[in-house]
């Protein structure tokens, strides 16, 4: 377990994740305010939900845990290429939220870990809205992504605190 106040915040698209971060951000009680990291700064394109949850334990999670310099690179979805890294700070808390973040692998490493669901038609109708066409097309494709994310990680089951999105 880890004692460096490091939060994962895990859902479907669409249940409300990054609104919840920005809360659990902008509230945060006296001293450092956490470091946020996006998955969606992560996601190697459409078809990386399972990459980025890689990506985190192996630049950001284990080398805290071990004690070294972490970081993660920010993947450039316009240019669809990887682009520059950045730091963490290894005495500011952080929090990851992402699609895919709640990983047995990475639950070992956290303090907290909080799952977010809302119902199915709730979640891609404010995914829709958020992203428009540029979602649309791609949300049969990162639904099935999820699916088999949740089939080989019950990622509900790592979580600490659930809580319901809608």
């Amino acid at each position: 377990m880890s004692s460096r106040n490091i939060i994962l915040l895990d859902g479907p698209s669409g249940a409300g994740k990054s609104t919840l971060a920005d809360r659990i951000v902008g509230g945060w009680p006296g001293g450092a305010v956490p470091q946020l990291v996006r998955l969606d700064d992560i996601y190697p394109g459409w078809g990386g939900l399972r990459a980025a949850g890689e990506h985190v334990h192996r630049f950001v999670l284990e080398p805290l845990a071990a004690g070294e310099p972490a970081r993660w690179q920010r993947f450039d979805w316009n240019a669809d290429a990887p682009a520059e890294w950045h730091d963490v700070d290894p005495q500011r808390p952080l929090l990851i939220e992402g699609c895919g973040v709640l990983t047995h692998e990475n639950a070992a490493l956290a303090d907290v870990r909080i799952w977010l669901d809302a119902p199915d038609d709730v979640r891609k109708q404010r995914a829709l809205d958020r992203d428009g066409e540029t979602y649309a097309p791609h949300w049969d494709r990162w639904q099935r992504q999820w699916e088999e994310f949740v089939e080989r990680e019950h990622p509900s089951a790592l979580a600490d605190l659930t809580l319901d999105g809608a």
